[in-house]
């Protein structure tokens, strides 16, 4: 008991200390390696290199015993995250193409921000993290695991709302995609990679096409996203079913599990 204390301890004192140094020295981080490197996109990428410095720190203490790209979920197969993520997204990239034009105002270091960085770091603090600390290494469940990752990940997308139905729609939205993430980087064996590529494409297509202005959307815009969502379930189900390979996620282990079914 005292070492589940413990653990909790330590890994909510590490986000809280994550969070407040993100919160207060992100902006002034960036503004500094962006007067240095007169690169947004850079300036982007070590800010947020050096305000995960807390949450690396809290993994290490946690687990010792683990690499960096372990505890991240980092060290599984690339190829495999890329592949899935990129069939598994092609009914957006393919509707979007027909129902949508390419956008013209398209700048260069804001999609990398908006996709290559975003992704890369929004998965591993919200996914790997928050997530997959929790349901790696603790007996919750995959639903309260994904709880405080999802609440947060919601959370920090509400800027985009204009009105509170659009707030409510980008909420609910935006805490779904979450658990999507969640449940294929646990199914693919806690490979990020593949929650990485899934978050990078589906906001590539997102930003060339003129979809929408946020990520509430519209009807066709939803539309090709729920197919690639479905797709994606359907080739993880499949491709479980044929090899023989037990899902990660029961009913029994929404909740909690038994200490053998941990990583």
């Amino acid at each position: 008991m005292s070492k589940n204390i413990g653990f909790f301890s330590i890994f909510i004192l590490g986000f809280i200390t994550y969070y407040f140094f993100d919160l207060f020295y992100f902006k002034n981080i960036q503004q500094f390696f962006k007067e240095i490197f007169h690169s947004k996109a850079i300036a982007h990428v070590m800010a947020y290199t050096i305000t995960l410095i807390p949450l690396v720190i809290t993994s290490k203490i946690l687990s010792p015993t683990k690499s960096i790209s372990s505890l991240f979920s980092l060290d599984k197969s690339i190829i495999k995250g890329f592949t899935l993520a990129f069939l598994g997204t092609s009914p957006m990239l393919i509707g979007y193409g027909i129902h949508f034009k390419i956008s013209t105002a398209i700048n260069i270091e804001s999609l990398f921000i908006n996709t290559i960085s975003s992704a890369f770091f929004e998965e591993i603090i919200f996914r790997a993290f928050l997530i997959g600390t929790l349901y790696r290494f603790t007996r919750l469940g995959f639903l309260s695991s994904i709880l405080l990752g999802s609440l947060l990940f919601a959370q920090v997308h509400l800027y985009q709302s204009q009105n509170s139905m659009e707030l409510i729609e980008i909420f609910a939205i935006t805490f779904l995609g979450s658990a999507f993430f969640a449940w294929i980087y646990i199914e693919q064996s806690f490979n990020l990679w593949s929650a990485i590529f899934l978050h990078f494409f589906m906001n590539l297509y997102w930003e060339i096409f003129t979809v929408s202005e946020n990520v509430a959307g519209n009807l066709y815009g939803n539309l090709y996203k729920l197919l690639s969502i479905f797709l994606i379930i359907a080739i993880i189900v499949y491709y479980k079913r044929k090899n023989k390979i037990p899902f990660q996620i029961t009913w029994r282990m929404l909740f909690s599990k038994s200490t053998e079914a941990q990583s």
